[in-house]
């Protein structure tokens, strides 16, 4: 009797199959190969057939995406929503992504075929959108910023600070940490809820390499409370060059979020420099953003840890088409009409069943802590949460109040669709 298994197709074969070559060319030779000798195991085992095991090779492959990070559909009311890769990016900045994945002059003039500067563009795009700026810097992340402009402006000295501004944010960072690996020293003023001008006139002295205010981030500090605004503080500074941390990104004031910092109002009440996050309230990619006295950003711009924490094409190349083109999606989600939520929830609970109820989202990534933006969501039992999850496409709920809530303020309405048909499919699942 022949043995079954020698009608197992060999791997030259299959690897000759014009659907498997296509295969080797979106996914990499190594992985089809892989999913081979997976089907040829199965075919050994008895578990499949020999015949079979290209058709298993062709599903196995068509359902491998080139990368492991699943698109999610956001669901949850909270727009920069840091587990999700906190900022959408815009149509334009998408494109500017997929034009700079080859050769780009990123720095080259094209014109004369000399070696230009890098980041040229995007810090125009920078300037023109914050006027009251002298010039910018880009970098790799919001951290990064920071630590350039304390590195370069007060290692091996003091960097004076609130105690009330020493902020712990997501997964365990702490500020205060990342100063001190830069070699500067902190001196801590004030106490955790009052700070005031003479706490900093008392701290600043020859040893001073910056004072440094930092917006607190995702918390408040209420009741008995002090701190020192930016032009009191530009006032108590001299010549010392006053930094501002503001975190989340905003370029100017937005009535939308009472209270949160923005670089240009910063830098007009005296701020020197002003470090910032692309990929927050900017709704860009994942950068850090220098903003402020041309001398203070040069100066940064030629420190050796400069080059370490450069940006690349991609992100340049995004954060420009973002600043200097259409509306972000960051903004719209901010900005969501709740009239216009509350048409959409009730078409959603029309198809899948549920409750209408008012929902206030949140701006997420540190940004406006304790400001609600107020809008409606469709309330589902709990048990839909997982299997949304991990369906196709992934659907993420809030879950609070043994409720499954799904709020459709950061999903574009063309994809309410999208959100039913996974509704509907979870609770096929849970029934």
């Amino acid at each position: 009797m022949t043995d079954p298994r020698r009608r197992i197709p060999r791997t030259d074969r299959l690897l000759a199959e014009p659907v498997l070559v296509a295969a080797a060319a979106r996914l990499g030779e190594r992985r089809v190969r892989a999913a081979i000798t997976q089907a040829q195991d199965a075919a050994r085992r008895g578990d499949l057939a020999p015949e079979e095991v290209a058709a298993a090779v062709d599903r196995e492959l068509a359902a491998t995406a080139p990368s492991s990070l699943r698109p999610v559909l956001n669901v949850t009311g909270v727009v920069v929503h840091t587990n999700l890769g906190r900022a959408p990016l815009s149509a334009a900045a998408v494109a500017a992504l997929v034009d700079a994945a080859g050769y780009v002059d990123v720095e080259l003039d094209l014109a004369t075929g000399a070696r230009s500067k890098r980041g040229v563009a995007a810090r125009g795009a920078l300037l023109a959108a914050c006027p009251a700026a002298e010039e910018a810097l880009v970098v790799n992340n919001g951290a990064a910023a920071l630590v350039l402009a304390t590195t370069a402006l007060a290692a091996g000295r003091e960097v004076v600070i609130s105690r009330g501004e020493l902020i712990e944010i997501g997964a365990g960072f702490r500020l205060p940490d990342l100063i001190a690996s830069t070699g500067a020293r902190l001196r801590e003023v004030g106490t955790t809820n009052r700070t005031h001008a003479g706490d900093y006139a008392d701290a600043i002295g020859p040893d001073t390499g910056c004072v440094l205010k930092v917006h607190p981030s995702n918390f408040r500090v209420e009741g008995f409370t002090a701190e020192v605004g930016l032009s009191e503080l530009r006032e108590v500074c001299g010549d010392v060059p006053l930094v501002m941390d503001l975190g989340s990104g905003l370029l100017a004031a937005d009535p939308a979020l009472p209270g949160e910092p923005d670089a240009a109002s910063a830098l007009a009440a005296g701020a020197d420099l002003v470090t910032a996050s692309g990929d927050k309230l900017l709704g860009g990619p994942q950068a850090g953003i220098l903003l402020g006295r041309a001398d203070l950003v040069q100066r940064l711009a030629r420190h050796p840890l400069a080059r370490a924490v450069r940006a690349d094409k991609l992100v340049l190349a995004a954060l420009e088409a973002t600043v200097g083109g259409p509306q972000a999606p960051v903004i719209a989600y901010l900005h969501a009409d709740p009239d216009g939520l509350r048409r959409r929830a009730e078409r959603l609970a029309g198809r899948v069943g549920g409750t209408v109820v008012p929902h206030d989202g949140r701006v997420g990534g540190g940004g406006a802590p304790g400001v609600p933006l107020p809008g409606w969501a469709v309330r589902l039992p709990e048990a839909l949460a997982a299997p949304l999850r991990t369906g196709d496409p992934a659907v993420l709920p809030r879950v609070t109040d043994g409720a499954c809530l799904i709020d459709l303020r950061c999903v574009p309405e063309d994809s309410d669709a999208a959100v039913a048909d996974a509704v509907q499919r979870a609770l096929a699942c849970t029934s």
